[in-house]
């Protein structure tokens, strides 16, 4: 039951920001777009339903495979954290939802690191990197990434109190929960604040998604 209201509230609010976008950029319809960590594509087409020059970028090739052949889209399959193998300014508008959070380095060796201190610099560093690929690739973009003092942190469905633990005492209530808890997660995404948000792009103009009043997610936008 967790799971279903989890993923009808996950869809709520990502109708909510796709209504919010359309409203803020102009993204014509002979635009060249990047989907960067899109998937299968299926949330940017339910945004931008009449558009048909987009290319997915991802790690997975299970869901580039969705994308091409449900979708029709191009897609490229990516590494962790190599450059991005497009020229500068290859497109218009760069799309990138919930994404950049887990930029935090190889997945296989962030998630094993316990220090707090070493886990954020190498997260921040790779997350920087991250923003200015896309800075460089799309001459106008739209980034979301969760706000870390949600009450509710969105990868894991505990209280948000759990961003404030030490790294140690993160990763074993996240292995402790994913035994049983309805949302597992890996310990590989470290959540924006707004100052690290305003930092990370600093030529984009930084919104915040609300609800019930309360910061759940941040939007840097440049158009």
């Amino acid at each position: 039951m967790l799971g279903a209201i989890q993923a009808r509230f996950s869809s709520a609010a990502r109708q909510r920001r796709g209504e919010f976008l359309v409203r803020t950029v102009n993204v014509p319809l002979n635009a060249k777009i990047l989907d960067l960590g899109g998937g299968t594509g299926r949330h940017l087409r339910a945004i931008l339903p009449f558009h048909t020059d987009i290319t997915v970028c991802d790690i997975s090739a299970d869901d580039l495979k969705t994308a091409r052949e449900r979708f029709g889209f191009k897609t490229v399959l990516l590494q962790e954290t190599e450059r991005l193998p497009f020229d500068d300014h290859a497109f218009d508008f760069c799309f990138c939802s919930s994404v950049i959070e887990h930029v935090t380095g190889p997945k296989r060796d962030v998630v094993t690191i316990a220090s707090d201190t070493d886990f954020l610099n190498i997260a921040r560093e790779h997350q920087n990197r991250f923003a200015g690929e896309i800075s460089r690739v799309a001459k106008s973009f739209y980034v979301q990434t969760p706000y870390r003092y949600f009450p509710i942190e969105s990868h894991t469905w505990l209280p948000g109190i759990i961003v404030l633990l030490p790294r140690r005492q993160q990763i074993s209530l996240i292995e402790l929960f994913n035994r049983f808890w309805f949302k597992r997660t890996s310990p590989d995404w470290h959540l924006f604040d707004w100052r690290e948000m305003t930092e990370t792009f600093p030529d984009a103009r930084i919104y915040r998604e609300r609800y019930l009043g309360m910061t759940k997610s941040l939007m840097a936008i440049k158009a």
